[in-house]
């Protein structure tokens, strides 16, 4: 138990690091510093700065992904999930601002190419599940949009991915999720033909996508 919460330390740190850094390089003496440790210390628990980064990346999977799948067990209509993941997505970023950096590869500058390579990865997931929620709305509900429901999940995710790049680019100031529900209304029209109201910020949905790692 004590290994662990060192290593949530640790993983907190650096991301708290990454939130008011932006531009400046981490190394791992002054994440050593941050923590109260010294520097063999860290690495007693992370073999290198590339495996803390993927301790990150790691718990943005986790969270992600296993909010996915509730939403998917919540609701069968593929318009509602669509808009669940989005936001998802968007309050994920909002609250989480130094894991931004990662997911719009700022803070991997330098880093090694698996870095880069994981996320990359975590965005094709995201994209291949809104394809897949796309293409059961045929299926399921009778529903066709207007494009291929491949190219419709790459503008949507496109459009978070500018989203969360906006928010590292102004220094945190400029929020996800503002004016999402004029944006969102514009893009639900334009790929199911059916403008669904937005919910309102930090939802039940926001909250579950804390940044704490030590839940």
């Amino acid at each position: 138990m004590k290994s662990t919460s060192r290593k949530q330390q640790i993983l907190q740190a650096l991301a708290e690091m990454l939130e008011e850094g932006a531009g400046n390089k981490i190394t791992t003496a002054r994440l050593a510093e941050r923590v109260g440790v010294s520097e063999a210390a860290l690495y007693r628990h992370f073999p290198s700065k590339a495996r803390m980064f993927e301790g990150l990346i790691e718990f943005i999977e986790e969270t992600i992904f296993t909010r996915i799948n509730r939403i998917l067990d919540e609701d069968t209509r593929a318009l509602a999930r669509t808009q669940a993941v989005l936001y998802l997505l968007l309050a994920f970023a909002e609250r989480n601002p130094g894991m931004c950096r990662i997911l719009a590869g700022d803070a991997l500058a330098g880093e090694v190419d698996r870095l880069r390579d994981r996320v990359a990865q975590f965005f094709e997931r995201i994209d291949l599940q809104l394809k897949q929620i796309m293409r059961e709305s045929g299926l399921l509900e009778g529903l066709e949009t207007p494009i291929e429901p491949g190219v419709a999940s790459n503008l949507l995710l496109a459009v978070v991915e500018g989203r969360i790049a906006q928010f590292v680019r102004s220094h945190f100031t400029r929020k996800p999720t503002e004016n999402w529900e004029a944006h969102w209304e514009v893009l639900s029209a334009g790929i199911f033909g059916i403008p669904e109201p937005c919910p309102d910020p930090f939802t039940e949905a926001a909250s579950e996508t804390s940044s704490s790692t030590q839940d």
